[in-house]
């Protein structure tokens, strides 16, 4: 995906801004499991996940509890850390090996105030802070699972089961008898 590409998913730019975004964000691969933002550190960056993938996790004393998961072709932060600027409560790792985007906040900055045109790039922010609305409202674990089936089916065939589970804040047993009641063939 080139450059010109990834800043068009935010909106419309002149090939002016496009060199000036081209010239200011800059290209990183990660291997699988390297820490994009640890936990305790202030998030400074928005990222474009190019290729890979990657999650966002929070450290608990009986493991990890899986915030939100990013597949390529979408951006991604921790929203909280960023905006408010304190440290991060979350670890940010690349899940798998990993080519990204990343666009300093200092940068941003400085883009819109070089064009008012990059003032588009809060999309990236509503991109990065799209964390499934499931998540915040009340629904059944066949309900969280069938939309993730319906509007991110990446995330199935991107994540282990055990990952998905606590993305979607029900137990891996609960998930398994979902898989099974939605592939059960129906009889009329």
């Amino acid at each position: 995906m080139k450059v010109s590409d990834i800043l068009r998913t935010t909106g419309h730019y002149t090939d002016n801004d496009i060199r000036l975004f081209e010239a200011s964000v800059m290209q990183r691969k990660l291997a699988k499991n390297e820490v994009v933002i640890p936990q305790g550190q202030v998030c400074k960056s928005i990222f474009f996940l190019i290729q890979g993938s990657a999650f966002q996790y929070r450290q608990l004393p009986d493991g990890n509890q899986v915030v939100d998961l990013h597949v390529g072709g979408e951006w991604f932060t921790n929203y909280q850390s960023l905006i408010s600027q304190i440290p991060s409560e979350l670890t940010v790792s690349a899940f798998s090996e990993c080519i990204i985007l990343e666009m300093d906040l200092n940068v941003m900055h400085y883009l819109i105030g070089r064009s008012l045109a990059f003032l588009q790039l809060n999309k990236a922010l509503e991109g990065a802070t799209s964390r499934m609305k499931f998540l915040e409202r009340a629904m059944s674990p066949n309900e969280k699972y069938n939309l993730v089936i319906n509007q991110r089916p990446e995330l199935i065939r991107t994540f282990p089961l055990k990952m998905l589970a606590s993305y979607l804040q029900i137990t891996p047993e609960t998930l398994s008898r979902v898989r099974k009641s939605i592939m059960k063939p129906r009889i009329s």
